[in-house]
């Protein structure tokens, strides 16, 4: 079947010409033919040379190229992609590990698969699409998942339904695509996590910031730390094995909350080190003066798209002077932003201006991202999102 053609207007055929994978709405000059969401496109300059295919859409990412070449993409096309990401996630000792079987294995544009989210658990992936062409591909990717694995993967499961426009509210539902009733139980660096996957937010735990809980457990010895928007916990646990003297987990949401409590008594079983508290994480923190000496700030999104931009930056302003405020003298605070929209050098400004305005005398002591298995498309910037400051606070 012959595709659409999607010719783009002089001069703004530059960004997909340094491999950016994102086609604007706005660059459109003509469309030849006429192409449902989901569809495969051509696209072409204004002089008929072809830059790429990829999924298109209606919306204002109009086209998400898949490949700059002139390739069928197929099910062999697919495999290779897969079996390439695979392959990175072999070379850096993630797959097979004894001590850690939750990772990411489709980032998205970083794995030159833009829309298409996968991160196994244990024995189960977890699919998650963020455009129709990628969901419509679903039972296939399924398929080149239980033949990469082999009996090593008992489980695929789709979790598209709530992250795929709003056209297809109603349409797509979540649930199996190869086996059920998985274990929910997923280890990181010795530590087990209840994983929900059918109702937690994202895929079901924030594989990001791996590496960066394990650096927490190494500043977490004799200190009471304060582990803001804690979600199931990750942190928590990781300054209890460290050797807190005590670790406040708060969330707004009691289910992550209960979740939370149950990591713990699994890891900890009649700890008493640890409380968590379900309530608004502001208001939490109205009330800490002096209490803690490591606290961590890894609020959601502020910001998913950029006419919200100066709303977002001035809550990470507000959230960051509360603790610089309340933090005990010679504190650290570990901050984070993983919204797309807000580039390091803005976050670390922002965190900055906060400093500024609480008078405290703080240092950098790292600068955090994401992990290898989060990599980043050097001609797609917007792929780096997590950014993260440890802070000395005197």
């Amino acid at each position: 079947m012959e595709r659409t053609k999607i010719v783009l207007k002089s001069g703004k055929d530059q960004s997909v010409r340094r491999f950016h994978p994102w086609v604007f709405s706005g660059a459109i000059k003509k469309m030849y033919g006429t192409a449902s969401e989901g569809d495969l496109v051509e696209v072409y300059d204004n002089k008929d040379e072809l830059l790429g295919i990829g999924h298109y859409s209606p919306g204002s990412i109009a086209v998400r190229i898949l490949t700059f070449d002139s390739e069928e993409v197929d099910a062999d096309f697919w495999r290779n992609r897969f079996h390439n990401a695979y392959a990175l996630r072999q070379s850096l000792g993630l797959v097979n590990n004894s001590q850690t079987n939750l990772y990411r294995l489709i980032h998205a544009e970083g794995d030159n698969m833009p829309g298409l989210i996968i991160d196994v658990y244990g024995s189960t992936a977890v699919v998650q699409c963020h455009s129709i062409g990628m969901w419509q591909n679903r039972e296939l990717f399924a398929e080149i998942l239980m033949e990469m694995y082999g009996p090593d993967l008992t489980a695929v499961y789709d979790k598209s339904a709530e992250s795929l426009p709003k056209t297809m509210e109603g349409v797509a539902q979540s649930g199996y695509l190869a086996g059920d009733d998985s274990d929910p139980v997923a280890m990181e660096y010795g530590l087990n996590f209840h994983v929900d996957w059918t109702h937690g937010q994202k895929t079901g735990f924030f594989i990001d910031q791996r590496e960066n809980r394990r650096l927490l457990e190494f500043y977490s010895k004799g200190r009471n730390v304060l582990n803001m928007f804690c979600y199931t916990g990750g942190f928590s646990f990781y300054a209890m094995r460290g050797g807190a003297n005590l670790v406040h987990s708060v969330d707004s949401s009691a289910r992550a909350i209960d979740i939370t409590n149950k990591n713990v008594e699994m890891n900890f079983p009649g700890d008493e080190r640890h409380e968590a508290f379900a309530v608004d994480a502001f208001k939490f923190m109205d009330d800490m003066k002096d209490k803690y000496d490591l606290v961590v700030l890894d609020p959601p999104a502020f910001a998913k798209h950029r006419n919200v931009l100066s709303n977002a930056v001035q809550g990470y302003k507000r959230l960051n002077v509360k603790a610089f405020h309340n933090i005990k003298k010679g504190g650290i605070l570990f901050t984070f932003s993983c919204s797309q929209v807000v580039s390091a050098d803005l976050f670390r400004k922002t965190v900055f201006t906060a400093a500024a305005i609480s008078g405290r005398k703080v240092r950098i002591l790292h600068q955090m991202a994401q992990p290898a298995d989060h990599p980043i498309n050097i001609y797609h910037p917007e792929s780096e999102y997590l950014k993260g400051l440890v802070l000395m606070v005197d």
